[in-house]
């Protein structure tokens, strides 16, 4: 019996330390788990924050962010979508000279490869040169016909192209546009001898945007602004003299394309916003406003400068005081109209229009100084002098196509 008794004890010894074990391991295990948990609950987590908003390239994390998400960076870059409808122009530009005294050279703008909105796919000349081609500034901003003529003949030139263009807006909702280079934005922030930043320019930009801090809101702010402030004047030739500091010197604003496009673009430089004016042409009626189009196929009279304006996401922003003017003093339009035409020439350019350069001060071999290139500028070719009895008779025909649709976009 003492040895039943002795087994009975081991047994009940065995038993109670597996009792004790079994009910030591959940505390055990309870004291190792949250560290698990909690990061199981962190992974589980964080789809389950976002399930509430589905982020996408039009829909950003800087925009719409996670609830408890940190995310501060721009939407991912996607490609510009190619527009489906053009308008196609057929273009002839004519220059005719009496008979020279001595060599000369002639130089035409020409129209600007723009993927986007602008596409120049057929380009022929003809003429009595003896000797021509393309130039081409290092930077890209420009592009122009070149031609030699000797002594003792009577130059004649003709240029035909066939343009396409497509009408050109931004989408606030689509912040995915690629980056511009960065020599580019530099180059759209420099003063020039006509574009102020600094000084004067720089207090009255301040004064404008105020507190706002948000470039798009601050290029809004400025563009009316200057749509208010300035006054059109149509006794200059069809650009203006695009001389900004010499509206900033006297407090008097306005003139033309040139003069009004000018002053929005040197504001939106002197506050840190990369701005351009864009010379070109008008080359069509406009569904917007007569006195913004040409009617008949003579438009030899019609330059005009616009402007654009970069912010980050949304790449070269569209916008134009300078029509906004030229519709209040030719139209004054009813308010209904006023405002709405105030919404869509900040953001969208109507393409009955061809763009030629951004250049500005441009340099031209054996030319004179330019403050702007978008019309024919007579150079001295191989002689040292301009000649004087020179007197070109210059001529832009436009004629509209039909419209391009999708299938012939690419």
């Amino acid at each position: 019996m003492g040895v039943m008794s002795g087994k009975k004890q081991a047994r009940r010894r065995a038993f109670l330390a597996a009792t004790a074990l079994a009910l030591a391991m959940p505390a055990a295990f309870a004291a190792k788990k949250p560290k698990r948990t909690a990061a199981k609950k962190a992974r589980k987590a964080a789809p389950q924050a976002a399930a509430g908003v589905q982020t996408s390239a039009w829909n950003s994390v800087l925009v719409a962010a996670p609830k408890g998400s940190s995310a501060t960076y721009l939407p991912p870059v996607k490609a510009p979508a190619l527009p489906d409808d053009w308008h196609s122009f057929d273009l002839t530009f004519r220059a005719q000279m009496p008979v020279l005294s001595a060599p000369l050279r002639l130089w035409l703008p020409l129209p600007k490869q723009e993927p986007l909105y602008q596409r120049n796919p057929d380009l022929r000349w003809q003429g009595n040169f003896s000797r021509c081609g393309l130039h081409r500034l290092p930077d890209g901003e420009l592009e122009a016909f070149v031609g030699d003529w000797p002594a003792g003949v009577a130059p004649h030139l003709e240029i035909a192209a066939t343009l396409q263009t497509a009408d050109r807006s931004f989408d606030v909702s689509r912040r995915t546009q690629p980056p511009e280079r960065d020599d580019i934005l530099r180059q759209s922030l420099l003063e020039t001898a006509q574009l102020p930043n600094a000084g004067v320019a720089h207090a009255l930009a301040l004064q404008i945007v105020g507190r706002v801090i948000d470039p798009l809101a601050q290029a809004r702010a400025l563009f009316l602004w200057v749509a208010e402030k300035s006054a059109y004047d149509p006794s200059l030739s069809p650009c203006g003299i695009g001389d900004v500091r010499a509206q900033m010197d006297a407090q008097r604003y306005g003139g033309r394309s040139a003069d009004i496009n000018g002053l929005f673009v040197a504001l939106c430089r002197a506050i840190g916003i990369p701005a351009r004016r864009v010379f070109g042409q008008r080359i069509g009626p406009s569904r917007l406003a007569a006195c913004l189009g040409v009617e008949g196929e003579d438009v030899t009279s019609a330059a005009h400068c616009r402007a654009e304006f970069y912010v980050p996401g949304y790449a070269w922003i569209p916008a134009d005081p300078g029509d906004m003017c030229r519709i209040l003093h030719l139209e004054k339009p009813a308010p209904e109209k006023d405002r709405a035409l105030r919404r869509i020439l900040f953001g969208v350019w109507e393409m009955n229009w061809l763009a030629y350069n951004h250049a500005e001060s441009p340099i031209l071999p054996d030319a004179p100084a330019l403050p702007f290139f978008a019309a024919p500028c007579i150079g001295a070719g191989e002689a040292k002098d301009v000649p004087e009895a020179a007197e070109l008779a210059y001529h832009i025909r436009s004629r509209t196509l039909l419209e391009q649709g999708a299938q012939n976009a690419g």
